[in-house]
């Protein structure tokens, strides 16, 4: 198998363990340290426009007749408020630190909203993209109104004025979500050939993601490797998300599979915009609690990696 066919069969396992070399080599080789110190706080300027290409490229293939409600939306927002409030009880009655931490990472993963990028992967899983983008756009709504009510009482510091988180909340998934989609859409409407030429381009927006991919792996990495924590509570808050990324996958898929659509169902619910989590821990919650939304990049897109290969390999999903 050569380079490029096997690059194209393992584009997300490619694109982590590229990115997780190049952050290695400009951080730990003494020679090429002090270019990864003066590039990288840069590093994540290139993400939004990058997010921005990928979905553009997406909703290029939706028509708007396709955008529908459906029950399993309402559902999946139900759960996860259950899941979330269960977390908060949980880290109120927890006394030790690292437990409470541990939990509080837990958290992050669940309330923060399905990834904008969510879209691509369930195209590639043969998913329903219409029903991915309408609940993105609820989920991300949704995550605007919960994240000031929850976190306040997970942190009694937490300063959060309602108003001004929403506005926070709804300008970041404006620029990141709905200007790409009103672009699509025009682009659809006035330039039909340029919005076909870019929907025969089947895998464009996966390898603009599988980029997308390589760099949050960096600087996921770097969020690990600076934590200051004893080593138990580190491995728990790297391990923990692994069993959260299995738990709302599962969800999910069972939710959606009772309305006929699991792939979509399993993304919608697994996959996660740790970026807000991230985000929303190191602004609001313990700083350190952030390393668990910055590990569940790594588990979320694990599965996605096996998931993709079951589907070229069987032709369908094994779960």
């Amino acid at each position: 198998m050569g380079i490029i066919k096997f690059v194209k069969k393992w584009t997300l396992p490619c694109a982590m363990v590229f990115g997780a070399c190049v952050y290695l080599l400009f951080a730990e080789i003494p020679l090429l340290e002090p270019i990864g110190t003066a590039v990288g706080p840069y590093v994540a300027d290139v993400l939004p426009p990058l997010i921005f290409l990928t979905l553009y490229s997406t909703f290029c293939k939706i028509r708007l007749h396709d955008l529908r409600f459906h029950a399993w939306h309402a559902w999946m927002q139900l759960i996860r408020l259950v899941l979330a409030v269960v977390l908060v009880v949980a880290a109120k009655e927890t006394d030790g630190h690292g437990a409470r931490l541990v939990i509080e990472g837990a958290f992050a993963c669940v309330i923060c909203p399905t990834a904008s990028a969510a879209a691509v992967v369930t195209e590639k899983l043969d998913g329903d993209l219409a029903s991915m983008t309408v609940y993105t756009l609820l989920d991300n709504g949704v995550t605007a109104v919960l994240v000031p009510l929850l976190f306040p009482m997970l942190e009694q510091h937490a300063d959060m004025a309602f108003l001004s988180s929403f506005a926070t909340i709804i300008q970041r998934t404006a620029v990141i979500l709905v200007l790409p989609f009103c672009c699509a859409m025009a682009t659809r409407k006035w330039l039909p050939k340029l919005a076909g030429r870019i929907k025969a381009m089947r895998n464009l927006a996966f390898y603009f993601w599988a980029v997308n991919l390589s760099i949050v792996m960096g600087l996921t990495l770097h969020s690990i490797f600076t934590a200051t924590v004893p080593g138990l509570v580190l491995l728990m808050l790297i391990a923990v998300p692994a069993v959260v990324t299995i738990v709302l996958f599962a969800i999910g898929k069972g939710v959606g599979r009772r309305f006929g659509d699991s792939v979509t169902g399993g993304q919608a619910m697994g996959q996660k915009n740790t970026g807000v989590g991230i985000w929303l821990t190191l602004t609001y919650l313990n700083p350190i609690a952030a390393i668990s939304p910055c590990a569940y990049v790594v588990w979320q897109n694990t599965l996605n990696s096996w998931q993709l290969w079951c589907k070229d390999k069987y032709g369908r999903l094994k779960w």
